[in-house]
């Protein structure tokens, strides 16, 4: 079969191809619309890659990635740090940092505790936040996880350690539908959520 361009450009395609909601079809679409506008588009986006790859860093409080270490969050002084939103990831800090209801901290678990996947208290950062709450002088935490039975059993797990703390334990409420994920609702949801939380028993 004849080839209709590069390896170079095959390459970006399939490279394109493994982002999240891009299959090959939109990566070829994607590619040609790089290639079409580029010095416009695909130079400056090469070279903000280059510039990412070069200074990402995990922040050592909260786990964000962030070009900062500590993340631009945990560095920001006119949060409430007496209060700490745990998420399941970035991508969820991202969403309930952007609905702008929430200007608090945040802690990034890296996961959910799963059986199935053999995923223990001991895999997630769980000791992190609890020194935390312990050594910071945190007055509240949100159990921001994800409406799934993983997300669920570890909000419970949460709940009990750090109950023991003397902390005020919070949950995200209404809006949120059952297996959803943050990531995905639309900013008012996420807005109402925060607002609404109630206490975990």
């Amino acid at each position: 079969m004849p080839r209709s361009h590069g390896s170079e450009i095959d390459t970006l395609i399939q490279l394109l191809a493994k982002l999240p909601g891009l299959g090959p079809r939109s990566a070829r679409r994607s590619a040609l619309q790089l290639l079409k506008k580029r010095d416009s588009v695909m130079v400056p986006l090469a070279n903000a890659l280059i510039g990412v790859a070069d200074k990402i860093q995990i922040c050592d409080v909260c786990s964000n990635i962030d070009t900062h270490n500590p993340c631009h969050v945990c560095e920001d002084l006119r949060r409430d740090r007496k209060t700490v939103c745990v998420v399941e990831d970035v991508a969820d800090l991202w969403a309930l940092d952007r609905s702008e209801t929430y200007r608090g901290l945040y802690h990034i678990l890296g996961g959910t505790l799963s059986a199935l996947d053999g995923i223990g208290p001991d895999d997630l950062n769980i000791t992190s936040l609890l020194t935390r709450v312990e050594s910071d002088g945190v007055e509240e935490v949100i159990l921001a996880l994800n409406a799934t039975v993983d997300g669920q059993t570890t909000s419970h797990y949460l709940a009990e350690r750090l109950a023991v703390l003397g902390v005020k334990i919070t949950a995200l409420a209404h809006g949120l539908p059952v297996g959803g994920e943050l990531d995905y609702l639309d900013d008012g949801t996420l807005a109402a959520a925060l607002r609404a939380r109630g206490a975990v028993s």
